[in-house]
């Protein structure tokens, strides 16, 4: 398979050639005004050409406008892209194709998948992309728009299904935790996908994101019973170690002296009051530790 790149193409300024052009045309009216007055005949075998030659250099004209090019192609074979924004003449042979350069986005549609996991998901992302080459979007794509299409949804599903839609360990990629990784991950794997295309992807972003709705109920019940989890563990973690500063504190500063099952009873205690959901009663022991 032949590589094609792009490349610059021959041209020369419009306004040249336009002032040549009106040369021509002047010089025909002169022939036909002469042919009138001298009743010469022959005068036809110059002007008959002429007129073909004016045709001719009349459909060479190109207007390329600023963000945008025109790949030329003659007789089947690739000469260049003008990329330079102007009035241009080329050869009027040329096949001229134009191929837009500005920035574009894809909305892909809502898209039913499964996860890491095997929930359905809907998932849906937002590409900005741009033609950085014109030639490979032309020669090496059948229709380089239809195949960003195609190419960004099945990027998409793959995404989707390589990564979970939530985790409880921080550190580990998601859908949901890490929209970040999850962007930077589907830019790579589009750029690598249509690199060939001469497309360049500026952004992606996932733009909706749900659990499907035959298990939302469900999964919203498992989100809810994790986070209450996520925080009883927080909440014993953080009255485990004020309970060991309060022991430690009464023994460094010598207040009180404890046996094991005082401090047990102790800690007991000091749990409850501090993991309880409900304001803890307090009750005042007015005789000895042990009464």
């Amino acid at each position: 398979m032949e590589k094609i790149s792009e490349k610059p193409a021959s041209k020369i300024n419009g306004f040249v050639v336009v002032f040549i052009l009106i040369a021509l045309i002047a010089l025909e009216v002169y022939l036909i005004v002469l042919m009138a007055n001298t009743e010469n005949v022959m005068i036809l075998w110059v002007f008959i050409p002429m007129i073909f030659v004016i045709i001719l250099i009349a459909s060479g004209f190109a207007v390329v406008q600023p963000n945008s090019s025109r790949v030329l192609i003659l007789f089947g074979k690739y000469t260049g892209v003008i990329r330079d924004s102007g009035f241009w003449w080329v050869n009027p042979f040329t096949i001229r194709k134009k191929v837009s350069l500005r920035i574009r986005n894809f909305n892909s549609q809502k898209i039913k998948v499964n996860d890491l996991h095997g929930n359905p998901i809907e998932i849906g992302a937002v590409v900005v992309w741009r033609v950085f080459d014109s030639a490979k979007a032309v020669f090496d794509v059948e229709n380089y728009e239809q195949f960003v299409d195609i190419q960004s949804e099945t990027a998409i599903r793959t995404l989707a299904s390589e990564y979970p839609y939530d985790v409880t360990e921080e550190d580990t990629p998601s859908l949901r935790g890490t929209p970040q990784v999850i962007a930077e991950s589907l830019k790579n794997t589009l750029q690598t996908r249509l690199e060939v295309a001469g497309v360049d992807i500026l952004e992606s972003r996932i733009s909706h994101l749900a659990y499907a709705q035959e298990i939302a109920q469900a999964m919203l019940r498992r989100q809810q019973a994790q986070a209450i989890i996520a925080a009883r563990q927080k909440i014993v973690e953080g009255a485990v170690g004020m309970v060991e500063m309060a022991l430690n504190m009464l023994s460094e500063q010598k207040i009180v002296t404890l046996d094991e099952d005082k401090k047990a009873t102790m800690v007991n205690n000091l749990m409850v009051a501090l993991v309880s959901e409900s304001e803890v009663q307090p009750v005042i022991n007015t005789g000895t530790l042990y009464q």
